[in-house]
């Protein structure tokens, strides 16, 4: 009898998901892959990897590298401003949310990652949300790249992304943590949630930009509250990357410093659980 299969979802967070390199090397360190993946926007991207056949410590490398020098960052960036001054400047004044994603993932995607579902060696779902359906949707098929893209357009930052006709935007509108859709696909479902929140003394009035986002993951938070009320996964970690910012990437090390004890609390959280079900086979 073959051991129980295990299923991994990977929730949105911006710079915050960096902490899934860490679940990826607790797989690894067991000699574990997931039947089936789940992510939502840098969840996505590192599941794309993992499904790729990348390991958890070839992501962490090319993420410590790709970050580690702020001005060819910012020179890599600079390239992916708007081409004219026209699109900036629509609909009356200064337009935030112009800058497209679907070239900032082609630029920061590792190459080893596929470029269609079809080429991944574990099953792949990429959550966005469908802006006008209201809802969230799930990539499974076709380019990957465009998949990621939409799952990872956060609104205000990047443009909307538009594939088959129809527009979508960041999935932790709609699912961040996107754990309901392995249901039925394992006998354990991990789910590592990486949402923030406000940060700071009780009392304090917030910066708007820091309001801005913490708005967002108050709102992420309370989706995936109330769908855990529904189906709760079997192992379920919120590595302490809170204090962050979506866009700290420039913090890399910092983040997988401040997240390393998820990979040995996966570790035993996953030990745990399988000889759990082992238990329950003999029974």
């Amino acid at each position: 009898m073959s051991g129980p299969t295990v299923a991994l979802a990977l929730g949105g967070g911006g710079a915050r998901g960096l902490a899934h390199i860490h679940a990826v090397e607790a797989f690894d360190d067991l000699g574990l892959k997931p039947v089936a993946i789940a992510g939502t926007s840098i969840g996505a991207i590192i599941g794309a990897g993992l499904a790729s056949g990348m390991t958890g410590s070839e992501i962490g490398a090319y993420a410590r590298e790709r970050f580690r020098n702020r001005f060819e960052l910012l020179a890599d960036l600079w390239k992916l401003r708007p081409e004219s001054v026209k699109p900036f400047l629509a609909e009356g004044g200064p337009r935030l949310g112009e800058i497209n994603i679907e070239r900032v993932i082609e630029v920061f995607l590792p190459s080893r990652i596929a470029k269609d579902f079809a080429e991944l060696q574990i099953p792949l779902q990429a959550i966005a949300t469908d802006y006008y359906g209201q809802c969230d949707h799930v990539f499974a098929s076709g380019p990957l790249r465009p998949a990621l893209a939409a799952s990872a357009a956060i609104p205000a930052m990047f443009r909307p992304v538009k594939i088959g006709g129809e527009v979508y935007i960041d999935g932790g509108m709609t699912n961040p943590t996107p754990f309901d859709k392995l249901a039925g696909l394992a006998d354990i479902i991990v789910a590592i949630d990486v949402t923030g929140g406000p940060e700071g003394a009780r009392g304090t009035l917030p910066r708007r930009v820091d309001l801005m986002y913490a708005a967002s993951q108050l709102m992420q938070k309370s989706i995936s509250r109330a769908k855990a009320g529904r189906y709760r996964p079997d192992i379920w970690l919120k590595p302490d990357v809170a204090r962050f910012r979506a866009l700290d990437f420039l913090k890399t090390n910092r983040i997988l410093e401040a997240s390393r004890p998820l990979r040995d609390d996966l570790k035993r959280a996953l030990e745990t659980a399988l000889d759990n079900f082992a238990t329950r086979a003999e029974v």
